[in-house]
C-alpha cells in the first residue's frame, strides 16, 4: 500500500478578497480550485507576454537590419533625401 499524506492549511484573507474570489470562481468550484485556476491563468499570461515580447524584438531587429543595409548601400550621404 502507498500512503499519501495530504497537508491542509488555513489561510486568512480579508472579506473583500473572499468576495472577489466568490465572484471569480465558477459555480461548483472550490476556493482552492479557483485559486489554482487563476494561478495557471497568470502563468499562461506571463508566458504569452514573454512570447510576444520576443517576437516584437525579433521584428525590430529585422527592421533595424533592413535600415542598416539601406545605409550601407549609400555610397555618398550627400545624395540621401532627408
Amino acid at each position: 500500500r502507498i500512503s499519501i499524506e495530504v497537508m491542509i492549511t488555513t489561510i486568512q484573507i480579508h472579506e473583500d478578497v473572499k468576495k472577489e474570489l466568490d465572484r471569480l470562481k465558477n459555480k461548483n468550484e472550490s476556493y482552492e480550485e479557483a485559486i489554482v485556476r487563476l494561478m495557471h491563468a497568470v502563468e499562461e499570461g506571463k508566458r504569452k507576454q514573454k512570447e510576444l515580447l520576443i517576437e516584437g524584438c525579433k521584428e525590430m531587429a529585422e527592421e533595424n537590419l533592413k535600415i542598416t543595409k539601406e545605409f550601407e548601400a549609400i555610397e555618398n550621404l550627400d545624395d540621401w533625401e532627408w
